[in-house]
């Protein structure tokens, strides 16, 4: 499904089926969504890092030496300490992760749809399919698109790494590639895939069953029409939900990735998720899980905001989910 055609032509319909506000076209293309939000991604990245516990094993002192800083502070810091377009770094691969991740999950989501539930005799799609194939199509294009998330990381970390007088991994994002592809093989380009499908599942589902419930709630419990007020409302209690839902398997996820690995690939902070999940509990307690909270959030409610009108999840997919 080309991204022209996620949205309706005709304006979407109340539930007395009454025409309640046109449908308007995308106001940004998803690249110029992402450059416009990466600075969150890659603060919510640095966020996830400060105080891993784990470091003090190898002796790294830069644990000790790193402020706790939240969203704000570390955002200026990283502007302070390396430069305005710092924020920026990662970008790349982020924009290739959004095209593999989007185009996997699409027709994932397209085939599942029309070949395995299909719809009812009326033509409705009910809520429990379009959770169920929103779920696994965000595995499928997750798991295709977990290289580009490995070397976002990656890249993301590399001013931290510069101001802590460590040597620069990469030069570029094809040498990040190729690094990674001729240390760790192939799959070495899969490293912290377990969690990072288990956030793709769980924002998926806490996205779409939110959204669905509270929108439904408010249309018939409240005075709300099925209108934008309603549908942003919608918005942000699925957006919080699918944070609460997706923060620490992406903590976990953006661990392993980042750590350090020997010669043949292997990590030397982490033997699997459950090993990164136990070391940062005991290590740092239960809410360091969700470090980079807030601009995850942020995140992905800045679909709904840079589009400048709301999508319905359920029989299309949503724009929202590219975080």
């Amino acid at each position: 499904m080309a991204p022209s055609e996620q949205v309706p032509s005709v304006g979407l319909r109340g539930h007395r089926g009454r025409a309640r506000y046109p449908a308007a076209p995308s106001r940004t293309s998803p690249a110029t969504r992402r450059r416009a939000t990466f600075p969150l991604d890659l603060t919510k990245t640095r966020l996830q890092m400060q105080g891993e516990a784990a470091l003090a094993r190898l002796g790294d002192s830069a644990r000790e030496s790193a402020p706790y800083r939240g969203m704000v502070r570390t955002a200026l810091g990283i502007v302070q300490e390396e430069g305005f377009l710092k924020l920026w770094q990662g970008v790349t691969p982020a924009i290739y992760r959004h095209i593999v991740y989007s185009g996997g999950r699409m027709v994932t989501y397209e085939h599942l749809r029309e070949v395995v539930f299909g719809k009812s005799e009326d033509k409705h799609y009910p809520l429990w399919k379009s959770v169920i194939g929103g779920m696994m199509a965000g595995v499928v294009g997750q798991f295709l698109a977990n290289p580009t998330d490995l070397v976002k990381v990656q890249m993301q970390m590399e001013g931290k790494r510069k101001l802590e007088g460590k040597p620069l991994r990469f030069r570029g994002v094809h040498h990040a590639f190729a690094k990674i592809l001729s240390e760790g093989g192939i799959r070495g380009l899969w490293a912290g895939w377990v969690p990072n499908i288990q956030r793709a599942a769980l924002v998926n589902m806490g996205d779409l069953t939110t959204y669905d419930t509270v929108k439904h709630y408010l249309v018939l419990n409240t005075p709300l029409e099925d209108n934008i007020m309603t549908h942003g409302l919608s918005s942000l209690c699925s957006g919080l939900v699918a944070s609460i839902l997706g923060t620490p398997a992406d903590v976990i996820k953006s661990r392993i990735m980042n750590q350090p690995r020997d010669k043949q690939g292997r990590g030397l902070l982490y033997k699997s998720s459950t090993d990164c999940l136990v070391q940062a509990v005991q290590g740092e307690g239960f809410m360091s899980l969700y470090k980079g909270f807030l601009p995850s959030w942020l995140r992905m409610q800045s679909g709904w905001i840079t589009q400048g009108y709301p999508m319905r999840p359920g029989t299309e997919f949503s724009r929202r989910f590219e975080s």
